[in-house]
């Protein structure tokens, strides 16, 4: 499984992004996952898409953040509105292979960057 993240730039505090992961020979079920990684912080997660159709979202982006995914189920998306400051990080894709309730497998996509700026 290789994963391919996109939409990553610089935008203005207000501002919106939408970030793409292709995920590439992916058969299993599976949930999405966006995570990010503040300058000088650890990662954190983001939003999830989980394979029962239900989302979560972090406390601090919920609101402004959706997330989505294509009918293949091969590409998840992160639309991200009303950008802050704080919101800049790396962003990381991450694809949980499911057996059950139980991660068989995770696979992490190399990250984009966003910075939001004036």
């Amino acid at each position: 499984v290789q994963l391919a993240e996109s939409g990553g730039g610089l935008v203005l505090p207000g501002g919106s992004l939408r970030l793409s992961c292709v995920a590439s020979g992916l058969t299993c079920t599976h949930d999405m996952n966006w995570y990010r990684q503040p300058p000088g912080k650890e990662r954190e997660f983001v939003s999830g898409l989980y394979n029962d159709g239900s989302t979560g979202y972090a406390d601090s982006v919920k609101g402004r953040f959706a997330i989505s995914q294509n009918n293949a189920k091969n590409t998840v998306y992160l639309q991200m509105n009303s950008l802050k400051p704080e919101d800049t990080a790396i962003y990381y894709c991450k694809i949980e292979c499911m057996i059950g309730t139980m991660v068989a497998r995770e696979y992490w996509g190399q990250g984009t960057q966003v910075t939001v700026s004036s």
